[in-house]
């Protein structure tokens, strides 16, 4: 090829390279000269720049940077950079014809004459804004994430590289965890699991999940810096390159100790609300039996007792019937533990000391236990009282006694402790129906061979016995449960095979004074002319008291119900005694009839009876106020004394109301010197009119309603005549006399009573005995 076709090529050439730059519109591609002088301009340049070519070529390239690079001379260091290196390239901010700036790559490469020396420069500058506002934008979403996750304290979340080792730590893990950054970062997970879990390798098959499935989810105990553990619900996510290789692990760890605590409390108030349920189940039942047992006891022993007589003379036939009688008690006593367990039966609660009460049994329980058992009470000072039955106490006490003696048949040693005790509102809440409070615990330690826990589960349930066939009822614990419920307390048992059993039982505290609790000897019985209306829907039990009533001397009319027995009122018989027994059928129920019949018969003395109470005269575990009950079966001996006790309160009453409507009583001529007398009685309606009595005579009248009240008075004030009836609640006029004896010997004191039986307590504690009705010339008559 000559030479003219050379050039002809090389012109050729030039042209297409232009064409080429000319048409690109996404890239700035100019020359510059050796000073930086603009010489070329393409499209791409004028429109991401802004200049027209005949606006800025001739003019030096720095028009394009920052008055900050142009200051710091970074435009001459550029070209330096080429020229000695034979490329600069960087990115940098960069200003358009208009002012603006936008973010540029830029690349600057020296152009040489073939011998070497620079004729210029080419310079290739692309607008990136886009790019590094998306770029922006990412880096602000990670630092963002990053700040999230830091921030996160309820969550320990933290990056594993592939082989498990920790790479990140956020706060809720440095809180969760106790570790800090630099404690922690670069050592294994493991170390966050106990010992058990790895020795089943529990972190390796985490892992090993997560990399197979890409996630592994589990929950348990984990391991905190200071060796305590924690409940934890733990993911972990498997991370992986674009290619699909694991780079590490995102693992997300929550403190779940709250919930699961909350769960296992849930648990435990679900089974207490079944096992309350279960029990309370079988406390209707064993009730309804109690009452049915009790009916067919009193036909029995009201038999047997009418049938005394007629043996009369024959040993063998009056032994046979004491054995049989025995055998009614022993039955009496069955039925009374299963209303126990039902929670049916009628409380007598006093004020006691339990600690006191306990010591008070020590010689009864070292019998019972026998002299191979040591035995032990402890009692902590300063015991607060509590509000219980003592014979019921004395019964529970003794049971829980007994079974800790048959749990040592090799010996062993049985404490009995009694302190005070604190029931917070977390365990009220997980025990059904127990209220948080202070309460008076009584404790019963054996180390005998202790019980399986599923044996503990049903210790309560009425005849579930552990015992040897023979050797037991089944109804201990169970009279011993239901005593504790219906007196508003709590019962807890704990015991481990081979090692022993506690029963703790939880009764309330009140801040009433101790009462005295003692046993009132018997006294003769004697029975009466009055007119009694026996009410009995059994046959058999309404013949037996009718007979026995008929025995003892008294007029005896009988009713089937309540309607009957509203027949024979509104006939106008005279009727001095309703004997009524509480559960009836038919639409008159006890209570009713006996409010209805005191409205027609104004001076009607009312007893119920019943073997099985209800709610009809019974209130939260106690007798209603002013109800008198005598519970079946009884004996004629007990239904003697209470008929006499009724009617001689109910004469009394009567005379009271009649002395109430004269308005001033006459003053007797025949008056004893003037006294000051404290009066205890607890019907309120007889202690005022007995008052007025009294003062109309000439005397001084202190009121007191029970014994402990008198008690503080006659410590407290000059008395000289004491007058007491009998039948006080808690403790009896008898007891509060022979105290009163005790303190003072030249104090006067009159026991009034209905029972005339008494005179000889009245004799032995040297006092003049008041049988009731009494009017105030009877009263002028002993203080005379």
């Amino acid at each position: 090829m000559n030479l003219n076709d050379r050039l002809e090529a090389s012109a050729s050439d030039d042209g297409r390279y232009r064409l080429l730059v000319d048409a690109i519109t996404d890239y700035a591609i100019y020359m510059l000269d050796a000073k930086g002088i603009v010489s070329s301009w393409n499209p791409g340049a004028a429109r991401f720049k802004g200049y027209q070519a005949n606006e800025i070529i001739g003019r030096h390239f720095s028009e394009f940077y920052t008055e900050e690079e142009r200051a710091a001379g970074i435009p001459d260091l550029a070209l330096k950079i080429a020229a000695s290196e034979g490329r600069f390239e960087r990115e940098g901010w960069r200003l358009r014809k208009d002012g603006t700036r936008f973010w540029a790559h830029v690349v600057i490469d020296p152009i040489r004459s073939p011998s070497g020396e620079i004729i210029g420069y080419a310079k290739v500058t692309r607008d990136l804004t886009e790019r590094r506002a998306a770029e922006e934008a990412l880096r602000r979403s990670q630092e963002q994430f990053r700040i999230l996750v830091q921030g996160v304290t309820d969550y320990a979340i933290f990056m594993l590289d592939p082989e498990g080792h920790v790479a990140s730590w956020n706060a809720g893990a440095q809180r969760i965890k106790g570790y800090e950054p630099d404690e922690i970062i670069g050592s294994h997970f493991s170390r966050f699991y106990t010992s058990e879990d790895l020795a089943e390798g529990i972190p390796t098959r985490g892992l090993a999940t997560a990399a197979r499935d890409g996630r592994w989810e589990a929950e348990g105990l984990r391991k905190r810096k200071d060796g305590s553990t924690f409940w934890a619900h733990v993911v972990i996510d498997a991370i992986r390159d674009e290619d699909g290789k694991i780079i590490g692990f995102a693992k997300v760890t929550r403190d779940i100790s709250e919930r699961k605590e909350a769960e296992h409390s849930l648990q435990q108030t679900q089974a207490a609300l079944a096992q309350a349920q279960k029990m309370e189940a079988l406390g209707q039942l064993t009730g309804g039996v109690a009452h049915d047992f009790n009916n067919l006891l009193q036909v029995i022993s009201s038999n047997l007792q009418l049938a005394v007589k007629d043996v009369a003379g024959n040993p063998r036939a009056e032994v046979r019937i004491q054995n049989a009688l025995a055998g009614v008690s022993r039955g009496a006593r069955l039925a009374q533990q299963l209303l126990a367990f039902g929670r049916r039966q009628a409380l007598e609660p006093k004020v006691i000391n339990v600690g006191r009460f306990i010591r008070g049994m020590d010689d009864m329980l070292r019998r019972t236990i026998g002299a191979d058992i040591e035995f032990e009470t402890c009692v902590s000072g300063g015991l607060w009282n509590t509000l219980l039955d003592p014979n019921q106490v004395e019964n529970a006490v003794l049971n829980l006694a007994i079974n800790a003696r048959d749990a040592m048949p090799e010996g062993g040693k049985l404490t009995i402790e009694a302190g005070n005790a604190f029931l917070d509102d977390r365990y009220a809440a997980s025990h059904q129906g127990l209220q948080p409070g202070q309460y008076v615990m009584l404790a019963v330690t054996d180390t005998g061979c202790g019980m399986p826990a599923d044996v503990v589960q049903r210790v309560f349930e009425p005849f579930f016995s552990t015992k040897p066939e023979g050797k037991g009822t089944g109804l201990g614990l169970s009279m011993v449960y239901g005593l504790v419920k219906q007196s508003g307390g709590h019962v807890k048992i704990y015991s481990e095979l081979g090692h022993g059993t506690t029963v703790k039982l939880y009764f309330p505290r009140v801040h009433e004074s101790e009462e005295v609790v003692t046993d009132l000897s018997s006294t003769p019985i004697r029975g009466g002319t009055e007119t009694i209306l026996v009410v009995e829907d059994d046959e058999d039990v309404r013949e037996g008291a009718v007979a026995l009533l008929r025995d003892l001397g008294y007029r005896v009319l009988k009713a089937k119900d309540g309607s009957s027995a509203m027949g024979v009122i509104e006939s106008g018989l005279p009727i001095d005694l309703l004997f009524t027994d509480v559960v009836m059928p038919g639409p008159v129920r006890s209570p009713d009839l006996a409010r209805t019949a005191k409205e027609r018969l104004p001076n009607l003395a009312v007893l119920f009876t019943s073997g099985y109470t209800e709610n009809a005269i019974v209130h939260g575990g106690r007798l209603d106020r002013g109800v008198e009950l005598l519970g079946k079966p009884y004996s004629r001996e007990q239904l003697a004394r209470k008929i006499r006790h009724v009617l001689a309160n109910q004469s009394q009453r009567q005379m009271a109301v009649e002395q109430a409507t004269i308005s001033e009583p006459p003053r007797s001529e025949n008056a004893s010197r003037p006294r000051t007398i404290l009066l205890v009685e607890d019907d309120e309606l007889v202690r005022s009119t007995t008052c007025e009595m009294l003062r109309s005579l000439g005397h001084e009248v202190l009121e007191a309603p029970d014994a402990p009240t008198a008690l503080e008075m006659l410590a407290s004030n000059p008395v000289d005549t004491l007058l007491t009836d009998v039948g006080l609640p808690r403790v009896s006029g008898t007891v509060l006399a022979r105290q009163a004896r005790a303190k003072s010997k030249n104090l006067r004191i009159i026991i009034v009573t209905g029972d005339a039986g008494a005179a000889q307590d009245a004799r032995e504690i040297g006092a003049t005995l008041l049988t009731k009705p009494y009017q105030s010339a009877d009263l002028a008559r002993v203080l005379d």
